[in-house]
């Protein structure tokens, strides 16, 4: 399968934020590929409050099944969530269930005003009632596949496909 070209995507996704009011919006990014989108689109808006990186890894309902991963890195929000309007951003959506741990994480630092979600790639395969105001591209996938953002040295991103058994 032929995948879209990371970068256009991600062109598209700003355009799309850029035509709305997302003034006054902290940008949070979701570990890891979250984050990488969060820094580009913290730079291409010129966000001026200063970026918040999540992890989510103690929040998944999966977490007895999986485990911790041992590079588990803390979640690092260097401004007030309370009342804050926030921009959360992943880098694919599938299920609803990442998303849906980051929301509960957000509300442990306090009561934002709102949270609009941006992802590059929507995959489809809601588990949960959960969608994205600012999508960059919807991909079709099968289930079996899992799709990853890469990022090179220089920044440039890319997307890969890969089977699921290769992941577990």
């Amino acid at each position: 399968m032929q995948l879209p070209d990371a970068e256009a995507v991600f062109k598209d996704l700003v355009q799309k934020i850029q035509a709305d009011d997302y003034k006054g919006f902290a940008i949070i990014g979701i570990r890891t590929g979250g984050v990488w989108l969060a820094e580009r689109l913290h730079q291409e808006l010129a966000i001026t409050e200063p970026l918040g990186i999540l992890s989510v890894s103690f929040y998944r309902d999966d977490f007895d099944k999986i485990g911790l991963h041992s590079q588990v890195k803390p979640s690092e929000i260097p401004f007030e969530v309370e009342g804050a309007r926030i921009l959360l951003v992943d880098d694919v959506v599938n299920t609803g269930r990442t998303i849906r741990a980051a929301i509960n994480e957000l509300f442990d630092y306090g009561r934002p005003a709102c949270i609009r979600l941006a992802t590059l790639v929507d995959r489809g395969g809601r588990e949960l009632p959960i969608a994205a105001q600012y999508t960059g591209i919807e991909l079709q996938l099968p289930a079996d596949k899992m799709l990853e953002l890469k990022r090179e040295t220089s920044g440039k991103l890319s997307l890969n496909l890969y089977d699921k058994s290769l992941a577990e």
